[in-house]
């Protein structure tokens, strides 16, 4: 299983706080060390970078971010991700345009999501999107 990790999982795995019990965090490690590929994407770099203000915290994420394969969108990547967010907007579903774009980026590269953020969940009712969920 290939897996997108949305920033909610980075921002709790780099935590020193984080509960030894957060599934999602657990899957991430599992997945690094166990060889499952893991994907990023800029938007989701920028975002846990702008959250990082100590510079050993940002150079330790962008060291380890080095080792992952890094996805680009298309141009038609922003044009579906336009109808990704419009399509759960009818719906009642509120998708700011970075998660739209995420939500796209794993589609169309068959990635699972692996998130904390419910509005993924949420989406992926209205939209073919792999949200990443505990077995059982």
């Amino acid at each position: 299983m290939a897996l997108l990790v949305d920033t909610s999982v980075w921002s709790l795995a780099y935590r020193r706080d984080t509960p030894a019990d957060q599934v999602e965090v657990s899957m991430l490690r599992s997945a690094l060390t166990g060889g499952d590929a893991v994907v990023t994407t800029g938007m989701i770099l920028l975002e846990l970078l702008r959250g990082f203000v100590p510079a050993s915290a940002q150079k330790t994420i962008q060291t380890a971010f080095d080792a992952l394969e890094f996805i680009e969108p298309t141009r038609r990547d922003y044009v579906q991700a336009a109808s990704v967010g419009n399509t759960c907007r009818r719906v009642g579903v509120q998708l700011g345009s970075v998660d739209a774009l995420i939500v796209q980026l794993a589609m169309t590269g068959d990635h699972t999501l692996l998130t904390t953020d419910n509005d993924f969940r949420l989406a992926a009712q209205h939209v073919p999107l792999r949200v990443w969920q505990r077995a059982g």
